[in-house]
């Protein structure tokens, strides 16, 4: 017998801390589920539970190579993986099938790594601890629910489902922002290009015409060759501030202050809080029905939103949950939350539906982040092509002025 100190909610909303006896863990929470309580945390006391144990700990202290994967990779290995487990297949034949089939070195070596560990006699979610590079906390927290629920590929097809559409929303949004980047990034260097190394020859031409420029040829001119005396100074510049800010945005206060931004940005900031609740409620409904823990759930929430002002709203609300109020209490109070958000969450919390409510929630998001990437190429591949066409167009017309103006003259005569 083991014992598990354990956090849970009761009929009334009231948490209810204590200790319980128990086999294993999976028999603790049946035994607290008989009990109408609806376990939020439970760790094993006096044990390791379910934790890296002593030879899995030494191993991340001596500072083994930490293998790595793409984010497709991890997808396909885990449908594969609940594939396999779902065949009949023992956990340590699936690990050992997928890494002899494992086309790239960094999925290999984290195959290899979990069929060590394993085969020692770690949990599969304990070996994923030593590969914190490839499974993040929200992975490693619904295969320890899967152990403890026997529902291992139950849960993998879960995860499957959430990574590989987790994936399809964030190519929507790099397809979304590669375009306008790109293109602003020919469109200036195209308009520098001209402006340092074709306009600034046309002045000893324009002095030989003997005739008094047009003010936007002057402006023009005078542009051109600052451009070209102090190219190092303004590339150099422009350079280290966006070094300046990469750095100033990996700090906590710079990291808030571009979340911040980024949800009232004209144009993109929609779209971007369309992302975050879709990647909240997706992850939200994901542990849910996969039995994580409720506390453990909205920390995890709160780690993989993207976003900072959404992570504080889901801390505050985890803490009015621990307090025994309801979820939707404090997502109402914040501004980040649209008031259908709210009222679906409250409506899940009353009905105990919360997870399927959710998942509306996400596909929702889902097809309005589509519909808004679509909307937003068909707009801005017109307005990069108005700003270049006024650029180029600009450095063209000073150019050419004084020459059409001389040529004027030259027909009056």
């Amino acid at each position: 017998m083991s014992n598990f100190r354990y956090a849970a909610k009761g009929p009334g909303g009231k948490t209810v801390e204590g200790t319980i006896s128990a086999a294993d863990r999976s028999e603790a929470v049946a035994e607290l589920r008989r009990k109408e309580l609806v376990v939020m945390r439970m760790d094993e006391t006096g044990s390791s539970g379910r934790k890296a144990g002593p030879r899995l700990k030494s191993r991340l202290r001596a500072g083994r190579a930490r293998p790595s994967a793409k984010r497709t990779e991890l997808a396909l290995f885990t449908r594969q993986l609940a594939t396999m487990v779902n065949a009949g297949l023992s956990l340590l034949e699936s690990l050992e099938t997928l890494g002899a089939q494992a086309e790239t070195p960094g999925l290999k070596a984290t195959c290899e790594r979990l069929v060590q560990e394993v085969r020692g006699g770690a949990d599969l979610s304990a070996a994923m601890e030593a590969c914190p590079r490839v499974f993040g906390p929200l992975y490693i927290s619904m295969v320890r629910a899967a152990e403890i629920s026997g529902q291992m590929d139950v849960i993998l097809q879960r995860l499957a489902d959430y990574l590989e559409a987790s994936e399809e929303l964030r190519r929507e949004i790099r397809s979304a922002m590669t375009y306008p980047v790109v293109s602003m990034v020919l469109v200036t260097a195209i308009t520098a290009f001209l402006m340092i190394g074709i306009v600034p020859g046309f002045r000893q031409v324009f002095e030989s015409l003997d005739s008094e420029l047009p003010a936007i040829t002057a402006f023009v001119l005078q542009l051109a060759e600052w451009m070209r005396a102090y190219w190092i100074l303004l590339f150099g510049g422009g350079f280290m501030a966006m070094a300046g800010v990469s750095v100033f945005r990996k700090t906590s206060a710079g990291q808030l202050l571009y979340d911040q931004l980024s949800l009232k940005v004209p144009v993109f900031g929609p779209l971007f809080r369309k992302v975050a609740l879709a990647r909240f409620s997706r992850t939200f409904a994901t542990l849910i029905r996969s039995g994580v823990p409720i506390m453990s759930t909205l920390d995890i929430v709160a780690d993989t939103s993207g976003n900072q002002i959404i992570s504080r709203v889901v801390l505050r609300s985890r803490d009015s949950v621990r307090s025994g109020n309801m979820l939707s209490e404090p997502l109402s109070e914040s501004k980040v939350f649209p008031p259908m958000v709210v009222r679906m969450i409250a409506i899940g919390e009353r009905s105990g539906a919360l997870e399927v409510l959710l998942e509306k929630i996400a596909e929702f998001y889902d097809s309005q982040v589509k519909a808004a990437v679509k909307s937003l190429t068909s707009m801005i591949e017109p307005l990069l092509i108005t700003v270049m066409g006024v650029l180029v167009g600009s450095v063209v017309l000073a150019v050419f002025l004084p020459i059409l103006d001389v040529v004027g003259k030259l027909s009056e005569r």
